[in-house]
């Protein structure tokens, strides 16, 4: 799989390399809550920009065609493509943009991180809502320190599929050992009442993001809309960070996929997941 030339899809784009100031108040409110949402990280110029790009990188890779009532739960809340920017060379340039992996690096309080891989999100008019889970459960790392950059690329109302968190709940660690399902909604909905976390949801508008740590509880409403909810995740960890031997087929998964030829208890560092930030001494 290799990424298309640059003349094929660069040219022009904005560059996405100035920074975006994160405040003490927004660094601190991410570390108690375990999720931030940042205005206008993305201009609408940019958004419009790489927005095409996305939509017809997501649409040439997306496999899943069936109708929406022939899908189990996972299937009907969106439709997923990862690893977009060894596709195409200038949904690459907004994957690796400094941009955002400094603000990820600042919210972490570490000097360096890399990236994990990219998702695209689509969810479809009428797409089933998707349940409480907790994204770190799918991941063979020892660190907490990974975090993931939810950014739509179209206006996000609630009603639409936006992100609701459950404030504070990143500091249980793993509490359910379900991936994503209808029993994952049942039992993390449970234990979010019995330690009555608040919940967060806002409106969001395009080039708006959330930042949300890997055990931070979370769900997405269905998209009670009639147009696609586009949505583009990157998720990043510390760098220096070490694989964990999988505690699940899940996490195997992940290790095969994302650390080619890497073994659990090695830094992970394969060519899948370059350095994206670091701190000038």
């Amino acid at each position: 799989m290799s990424i298309h030339s640059e003349n094929e899809s660069v040219s022009g784009l904005p560059p996405l390399d100035s920074e975006y100031p994160v405040l003490p108040e927004q660094i601190a409110s991410f570390r108690e809550n375990g999720h931030v949402l940042l205005r206008g990280v993305a201009s609408f110029q940019e958004i419009e920009a790489y927005k095409p790009l996305i939509g017809t990188t997501t649409g040439r890779y997306n496999q899943e065609n069936r109708p929406l009532e022939q899908r189990d739960t996972y299937a009907k809340a969106f439709l997923q493509v990862t690893n977009l920017w060894r596709r195409d060379a200038g949904v690459a340039r907004f994957v690796l943009a400094r941009r955002f992996a400094k603000i990820a690096a600042d919210l972490m309080g570490v000097d360096a991180v890399r990236l994990y891989h990219d998702q695209a999100l689509y969810k479809e008019p009428g797409g089933g809502q998707t349940p409480w889970h907790q994204d770190q459960f799918y991941w063979p790392f020892e660190t907490p320190n990974m975090v993931t950059m939810w950014m739509p690329l179209v206006d996000v109302p609630v009603e639409k599929g936006a992100l609701s968190f459950a404030s504070g709940s990143h500091a249980k660690g793993s509490v359910c050992g379900l991936s994503i399902s209808d029993e994952s909604e049942r039992e993390i909905a449970a234990i979010v009442e019995e330690n009555q976390f608040p919940i967060a949801v806002e409106d969001m508008r395009a080039g708006d993001a959330t930042f949300h740590g890997g055990w931070t509880l979370h769900r997405a409403p269905p998209n009670n809309t009639s147009e696609l909810r586009e949505v583009m995740t990157i998720i990043y960890f510390e760098d220096g960070a070490t694989l964990a031997t999988p505690k699940s087929r899940f996490q195997q998964n992940d290790l095969e996929a994302w650390f080619p030829g890497q073994k659990p208890g090695e830094p992970a560092a394969s060519e899948l997941n370059p350095i994206v930030y670091k701190k000038q001494a």
